[in-house]
């Protein structure tokens, strides 16, 4: 890695041409989704008076915004962003728009809500895996890259966390559906921001010549396909672990819940779910400084072994101050895990299929994370919270140990082989 690289900051990423603006675009269509969670459950118990409803409503929402993400993503990958995202956002408004009006007034029907409230989540345009394949265009060298997504990460941890409290703000001085109504603005103008960046522009239109370009070149090292690290198994891996980290944070938030009814220190839950995101930012932003010699697979493996010992340990915090900081402590390796994954299934994936393989690393991470919240629900009640924290961590630590021993038996790390083609003088790797 050359020097300036080397010596390159944070900075150095918002300094790429064009950089800020496609961000900045990305990160104001993204606040939405810090909002509509939250927005919707308030606005549709407001209007129905029955929080089973509004469960129900989030419920419908959530599973076609999660598993449908791929599927939006590959029309993406198909047509460039300039085609697909701006309609998608149009939709995706409207939908919200229709929810914020149907909200409004009181007695509005469960089917109706659940209909948009489906509709809507099956048309959520993909922002986060659109901005992180434009990070890849925008950053080839993958030094710099894992900076870029490190930042991309701490950024859309801080949006989860303002976008809550945007919406306590909005139920003070207005109705709950005026956050859906915010959220649906937000989106309309970050699609339409970010689909009319020059960055956007550069990802056009492939059609079925996304396959072919992932076809082996005489640019790519022998026995190496383009665009994939070590076969399947190294996207494989990425799903894997991310879903297991998914699902061990999800069951932790009601887990922290739990802990606190128990001692009755309810007021501590707010500090506790900030303690991680907090420790999430920061080891996200130091993890985005260092310049690793470990494979991204073997990181990704330590990482998520390392939280999940901590959360394991986590439930025998004695007092809910030590339990704030166990949890501040497992913190530090969930952006650089998540950072880590994003990575890989850039790496795995073809120039044609980047931004899909990004939303399934999303998809498995939020799927694993209502699972675990459904487990965990099942478990506290039934059985001592020191053994419930233990469960939680174990799909992290299973999977982490998995990756690991695949990791261990796969061909070397895809950007090892590169490095050493380019030793070797064969010639640059196509970066897509």
């Amino acid at each position: 890695m050359s020097s300036s690289v080397a010596a390159s900051s944070y900075a150095a990423v918002l300094r790429t041409p064009y950089a800020c603006r496609t961000f900045g675009a990305a990160l104001l269509g993204r606040l939405s989704y810090g909002m509509v969670s939250l927005s919707l459950i308030l606005a549709v118990e407001e209007a129905t008076a029955s929080y089973a409803v509004a469960g129900g409503v989030m419920a419908v929402f959530g599973l076609t915004s999660v598993f449908l993400s791929p599927a939006r993503a590959g029309l993406v990958d198909r047509y460039g962003p300039r085609r697909v995202v701006p309609p998608m956002a149009a939709v995706y408004a409207v939908l919200l728009t229709g929810l914020a009006l149907a909200t409004a007034w009181s007695g509005a029907s469960p089917v109706l809500l659940g209909v948009l409230a489906g509709a809507a989540g099956a048309s959520a345009p993909p922002l986060g895996p659109v901005m992180r394949r434009l990070w890849s265009a925008l950053v080839p060298d993958r030094g710099l890259l894992q900076r870029a997504y490190s930042l991309d990460g701490v950024a859309e941890e801080l949006l989860f966390v303002t976008g809550p409290l945007l919406v306590g703000v909005l139920v003070k001085v207005a109705a709950p559906w005026v956050g859906l109504a915010v959220s649906a603005a937000l989106v309309w103008a970050g699609a339409l921001m970010l689909a009319a960046s020059p960055a956007a522009r550069s990802l056009g239109y492939r059609g079925k010549a996304a396959a072919a370009s992932a076809a082996p070149s005489g640019n790519v090292p022998p026995g190496v396909t383009p665009g994939r690290q070590g076969g399947t198994p190294g996207l494989g891996q990425a799903i894997a672990v991310t879903a297991g980290l998914g699902t061990s944070l999800g069951a932790l938030d009601l887990l922290v819940i739990a802990f606190a009814d128990e001692r009755h220190a309810s007021h501590v839950v707010p500090w506790v779910l900030a303690a991680l995101s907090a420790g999430s930012a920061v080891g996200g932003l130091v993890y985005g400084f260092v310049q690793w010699r470990a494979s991204s697979r073997f990181r990704l493996s330590s990482l998520a072994l390392a939280l999940g010992l901590v959360l394991a340990v986590t439930g025998l915090s004695p007092h809910p101050f030590v339990l704030i900081a166990w949890v501040a402590l497992g913190g530090l390796f969930v952006a650089p895990a998540i950072t880590t994954a994003y990575l890989i299934a850039d790496e795995c994936a073809g120039p044609g299929a980047r931004t899909t393989a990004g939303a399934w690393v999303n998809t498995a991470f939020n799927a694993g994370s209502t699972g675990g919240t459904a487990a965990a629900g099942l478990l506290v009640g039934r059985t001592p919270l020191a053994v419930c924290f233990a469960v939680a961590a174990a799909p992290v630590v299973l999977s982490a140990a998995t990756a690991l021993d695949l990791s261990r038996r796969s061909v070397p790390d895809v950007t090892e082989s590169f490095d050493a083609a380019r030793a070797a003088g064969k010639g640059p790797v196509a970066d897509g």
